[in-house]
Order: C-alpha cells, then sequence, then structure tokens
C-alpha cells in the first residue's frame, strides 16, 4: 500500500473515528483532540503497519489504548 492510499484510507476513518471517540462520553472538543491524537501516532508508526486488511482494527486500537492512557 502506498503512502497516499494508506492516508486515503485513513481519512475514511474519521467519521467512525469521531463516533467511536464520542461513544466514550467524550465532549466535542476531546473527542476531535483524541482523533488527532490517534492520526498523529498511526502516521509516526505507519512503517509498523502490516498490510493484511486490518487498518481499521489497528487504528481503533490506537484510539482506544491512547484514550485510555490518557
Amino acid at each position: 500500500m502506498t503512502a497516499i492510499e494508506f492516508c486515503d484510507q485513513l481519512l475514511d476513518l474519521e467519521p467512525s473515528l469521531l463516533k467511536y471517540a464520542y461513544h466514550l462520553r467524550l465532549s466535542n472538543s476531546d473527542a476531535k483532540d483524541l482523533v488527532q491524537e490517534t492520526f498523529l501516532k498511526i502516521l509516526s508508526s505507519r512503517e509498523k503497519f502490516v498490510d493484511n486488511g486490518y487498518l481499521k482494527a489497528w487504528t481503533f486500537t490506537i484510539m482506544r489504548n491512547t484514550f485510555i492512557n490518557n
């Protein structure tokens, strides 16, 4: 998967990530901050991602762990 394809797929997940952040009972601004922090972590560790079709699961796991650690 190229970097552009990776970013396109990641951006397609943004509405779902925001919905999940709201599900975690975060305020609007906190939910957006969590999504932004998740994107930052994902983009900085892109080389660790193995392209086997699990980008969504990987992304949501990173978001959940970020939420728990904060």
